[in-house]
């Protein structure tokens, strides 16, 4: 009786296991093509904007941030205002001022505006060494901060590990070096 406990319980175990790694993988992995789409458009490693979103939300559409940052990217409703302004389309400017929750909670969108602004703010720290960890860094804090960051520096010859060791605030360092860690790995698994 007590073999047929373990067996069962085994048994249980496996298939327990099984399940968690068969939804992790698809929770993680679901929105994929409308990453890789995105991302193209706005020539980003697609590996790398899902490492920010398993880093902001874990992959979680709905969530809504402690500054009202709304959705898989956590892009905040100036930017998504910003972004519908820039595109021309009235219909866009109407529908992120009147509902921007609604309007940022749509997974598309969401990933759109965010690899967009990601796209703008890599525009100011392009060719640069640790041009990603800024980008990073001030889609997390405010190109701002970046800007206090590396203040009396050459940025043109300032490191990856030189930088984030400048990040000031603590929670936008683990957060830079989380996500590099894990667009690393991801890369290297292509």
């Amino acid at each position: 009786m007590f073999r047929y406990l373990i067996s069962i319980a085994l048994i249980g175990a496996i298939v327990a296991a099984s399940g968690y790694y068969f939804f992790r993988d698809y929770w993680e992995h679901r929105y994929d093509e409308l990453i890789e789409r995105h991302a193209r458009v706005f020539s980003i490693d697609e590996k790398l904007v899902w490492s920010i979103i398993y880093e902001e939300t874990w992959f979680r559409a709905w969530k809504i941030g402690a500054d009202d940052e709304v959705g898989l990217m956590q892009v905040t409703p100036l930017v998504a205002r910003e972004w519908a302004k820039e595109t021309g389309l009235r219909e866009f400017e109407r529908q992120a001022s009147d509902n921007v929750i609604d309007f940022l909670g749509e997974p598309e969108r969401n990933i759109q505006v965010g690899c967009w602004y990601f796209e703008k703010l890599r525009e100011r720290y392009r060719g640069r060494p640790a041009e990603t960890a800024m980008t990073l860094a001030a889609y997390n804090a405010g190109p701002s901060r970046v800007e206090e960051w590396v203040k009396d520096t050459d940025t043109q010859s300032l490191s990856e590990s030189d930088f984030i060791s400048r990040i000031g605030i603590a929670s936008t360092n683990a957060y830079v070096s989380s996500i590099l860690e894990r667009y690393r790995e991801a890369a290297a698994r292509r």
